[in-house]
């Protein structure tokens, strides 16, 4: 009989090097040590009866769609994860949340484009994140929260345009950021601040915008960032203003990188419209960089965002809350105030603000609403030329939210008819109680009155009887008694 003998080696170490067993390896894949190999499969989700003590998975090359919660549930002593080169477009939030000790994440040569601040929770040891070649077009702020532990980020070779002020907060312990080739035009001081441990950054490749917003990346460059940036990679080229194209941001001049603060142009400032129509008005703004145009409603003094899906900026996509529309175009420098189906309620003052690094400008849009109709059901409020004006003030002077000749109950908005109904009733409600405070004082009056007849008359009688009795009394008040009782 042969023994197996192997090297003395701790009981703990042996499993290590033991395959783990066919029935608790997924079908297809490689299973050995504390590592999982499932690369190359073909696979679109993420494979179960992995074991549980499976410290490194591979699933590179597959055609995985996304990741959920629960595809990860149980791998909670995972240390390396390889999903690169796949097709994950959706990372449900909380996918990671039971990976804990996770160490090293590979979503590179995927199709995300989105991130949320809650992607990442509970990846509180990750060191090494791979997000390189996906779709992801803006990093909102606090993407990263709780990835105090991350000391590489690979973003390159995506299509940021946008990088929000604290997109990197909480990434104290990050020494290597890669932005290159993407499509940044332009970088704020207070992106890279966070990064208190940064080491090397990569931001090449990019298509610069080279105007008064990155006068303080230059600075930063001549003082501090060589320390960061290699040669090469102090080269960055601007690819706008076109006088400036191709050459070098620390090879332009201070005082090129210039904006032009905006300029306005609304038209009509001031509009009159029939119940229920729509209506578009134009804000155009002029500047370099191109504006970014936005609207809002004012109530009261304060500026309010105006209806969704009533209000909206034209010429992009956009979602907003419960599926209606919102949309807005910053490169074409003007925005256009959409209101469909107009009511009461969308009568007042709207401001268009025009906003670049250069400053910002803002018009005041009037918009009043003609209330006239032919019903006969509801009787007419006022001549042809009267108006009604509500009160939204906006410096000294009141603007006609609507006009008034005649009102058509059945165009009016749900609130309104209540409104009116609740009115018209406490009306009627006052006239009958006017009705029974008059009628009260009749029935009390006429009880006074015969009241006083009766007892005139009972004296009367009396005296009648006491004068035919004793007629030497009777002198001036048998006269007074013939003269009939009077009110």
């Amino acid at each position: 009989m042969v023994l197996l003998q192997f090297p003395r080696l701790p009981l703990l170490l042996l499993p290590l090097f033991l395959p783990l067993s066919c029935d608790a390896c997924p079908s297809g894949c490689h299973c050995y040590s504390l590592t999982v190999e499932c690369g190359f499969l073909g696979l679109r989700e993420i494979p179960q009866r992995v074991p549980d003590t499976t410290q490194t998975v591979f699933l590179q090359d597959n055609a995985i769609v996304h990741i959920r919660r629960l595809d990860l549930s149980g791998l909670d002593r995972l240390l390396y994860l390889y999903l690169q080169n796949n097709s994950i477009s959706a990372l449900e939030p909380g996918a990671f949340l039971a990976q804990g000790p996770l160490i090293e994440l590979a979503l590179n040569g995927n199709l995300i484009h989105l991130l949320t601040p809650d992607t990442f929770t509970g990846l509180v040891h990750l060191r090494i994140l791979y997000l390189a070649a996906n779709q992801i077009t803006r990093l909102h702020d606090h993407t990263f929260t709780g990835l105090q532990s991350l000391q590489e980020l690979h973003l390159q070779e995506n299509s940021i345009e946008v990088l929000g002020d604290q997109a990197l907060a909480g990434l104290s312990s990050l020494a290597l950021l890669d932005l290159s080739r993407n499509q940044l035009h332009t970088l704020g001081p207070a992106s890279l601040q966070p990064l208190v441990s940064l080491q090397v950054l990569r931001v090449t490749e990019n298509p610069w915008r080279c105007d008064c917003a990155l006068q303080w990346l230059r600075s930063w460059i001549d003082a501090e960032g060589q320390r960061f940036l290699s040669w090469s990679e102090r080269r960055l080229l601007c690819a706008e203003p076109p006088r400036l194209a191709y050459l070098s941001l620390l090879e332009v001049a201070a005082n090129s990188l210039v904006c032009i603060p905006p300029v306005l142009h609304l038209e009509p400032s001031h509009l009159t419209v029939q119940l229920g129509e729509s209506l578009r008005v134009a804000c155009q703004a002029s500047g370099y960089p191109r504006p970014l145009v936005t609207w809002r409603k004012i109530s009261m003094g304060r500026a309010l965002l105006g209806p969704r899906g009533l209000l909206q900026e034209l010429g992009g996509e956009g979602e907003v809350e419960g599926g209606e529309r919102e949309s807005f175009d910053p490169d074409t420098g003007s925005g256009m105030l959409y209101l469909s189906n107009v009511t009461v309620a969308h009568a007042g003052h709207y401001v268009c603000e025009a906003l670049n690094p250069g400053g910002v400008a803002h018009m005041t849009f009037h918009l009043a609403i003609n209330m006239t109709s032919s019903t006969a059901l509801w009787p007419r409020l006022h001549s042809a030329s009267s108006s009604l004006y509500l009160g939204e003030v906006v410096g000294v002077n009141q603007e006609p939210l609507y006009e008034v000749s005649s009102m058509d109950f059945s165009a009016l908005g749900p609130a309104t008819q209540t409104v009116i109904a609740v009115s018209i009733s406490l009306l009627v409600l006052m006239v009958l109680l006017l009705l029974l405070m008059i009628y009260s004082r009749q029935q009390q009056h006429k009880q006074v009155w015969t009241c006083l007849t009766t007892q005139y008359t009972l004296q009367h009688v009396v005296l009648t009887v006491y004068y035919s009795v004793h007629p030497s009394a009777c002198s001036t008040n048998c006269i007074l008694l013939s003269t009939p009782f009077s009110m």
